[in-house]
């Protein structure tokens, strides 16, 4: 470590102890049977529901009071932890809320925010073991057309890696006033008996509001964001309040993206919705076969957010010495990732494209 990094070590304190009371082995959460398990005697232990309703899901959060807004420089800022299975000390990048004791292999999950940043208030747990996430897997490439049959049979999943990383949610209601043109088409026909099209456009103005529930915005910048976006949606309604042994046995790390950041990437999204959205409604409502330049501002009221841990497993597989990763949706089982591409097939599909195309044309002639 270098020195700059040495200055900014910090000690934290473990969240839970993640020992077997019956074996003194490291207990994990079992998204099998949503319990915490111990792999290696078998006990089981359920996780404590809290009685007020209130409290066994993620609340949503006012956004305008909370206080650490800003991204967080997980590059600098490290910390250490000391094993409670066997003292050894260890330094993690603070990202990190989750891991396993590199000495002993025991659980350790650490406090969950550090004084600079949010804690997650949610998380959605593990419903699909990494058993499933293989079969998916098989599944998923088996259904890649492009990819080599020798890619297929022989594409078997490295050991996975179940991640929970986190994701900013926004809530807020919306009020847009705006302005547009709108065109309705009809055919006229000249002197010469020849039609074509002209378009009559009209000016129109108006008001429009929508709810928006539960906006999905990344908050880490460490992973393959297109990837990511392959393995949606995830079922965010099914999620619990944070607890910290949801995430015993998996590797779990806290926001660098923050809540400021996430807002801005959030309301950029959020205008693209309306944008097609209120197109839509001039089309609908004045029978439009066109719009066009459609400007309008938004404000937003009653902005609140939620901070959640989501599921992921991670994985790659080997094929002619090069490696191709890919993720599995811990709740749902959707798979996204890189495949190998045979050219062969894509040559075949591209003359299959031609010959349809030029079939249609000839027919098209003919009639």
């Amino acid at each position: 470590m270098s020195t700059q990094e040495v200055e900014h070590v910090k000690q934290v304190n473990l969240d839970f102890d993640a020992e077997c009371p019956s074996c003194s082995a490291s207990i994990e959460f079992n998204p099998a049977t949503g319990k915490l398990t111990c792999p290696y005697c078998g006990f089981e232990s359920e996780i404590a529901t809290p009685e007020q309703e209130e409290e066994k899901v993620a609340q949503e959060m006012d956004f305008l009071k909370a206080e650490e807004r800003g991204n967080f420089n997980w590059g600098v800022e490290k910390k250490t932890v000391i094993c409670k299975a066997c003292a050894a000390e260890t330094i993690y990048d603070a990202l990190q809320v989750a891991d396993s004791c590199p000495y002993c292999g025991s659980n350790q999950v650490m406090e969950a925010s550090a004084e600079n940043t949010l804690a997650p208030n949610g998380v959605c747990a593990f419903e699909v073991t990494d058993k499933q996430a293989g079969e998916h897997f098989q599944k998923w490439i088996k259904g890649r057309w492009f990819t080599p049959k020798a890619a297929k049979i022989s594409a078997k999943p490295d050991a996975f890696k179940g991640v929970y990383l986190p994701y900013w949610t926004f809530d807020s209601k919306t009020s847009s006033r705006y302005s547009a043109r709108y065109g309705r088409h009809r055919t006229v026909t000249d002197k010469d008996g020849k039609t074509h099209t002209e378009t009559d456009w009209y000016s129109t103005s108006g008001f429009y509001q929508e709810f928006i529930d539960d906006h999905l915005v990344s908050a880490t910048t460490r992973y393959d964001r297109d990837m990511m976006r392959k393995i949606e949606p995830f079922n965010l309604f099914n999620n619990k309040a944070y607890k910290p042994q949801y995430v015993a046995g998996f590797l779990s790390e806290r926001y660098s993206v923050g809540l400021q950041d996430g807002w801005s990437q959030a309301k950029s999204e959020i205008h693209d919705h309306l944008h097609a959205q209120i197109t839509s409604k001039i089309r609908w409502e004045n029978r439009a076969d066109v719009v066009s330049n459609l400007r309008f501002s938004t404000n937003h009221d009653d902005i609140t957010y939620k901070y959640l841990m989501l599921p992921i497993w991670l994985s790659s597989f080997r094929y002619k010495e090069k490696i191709y990763r890919f993720m599995v949706n811990g709740q749902t089982g959707r798979v996204g990732g890189n495949a190998p591409i045979s050219p062969l097939r894509v040559t075949i599909a591209v003359i299959l494209s031609l010959a349809v195309i030029a079939l249609i044309w000839y027919f098209f002639m003919s009639e």
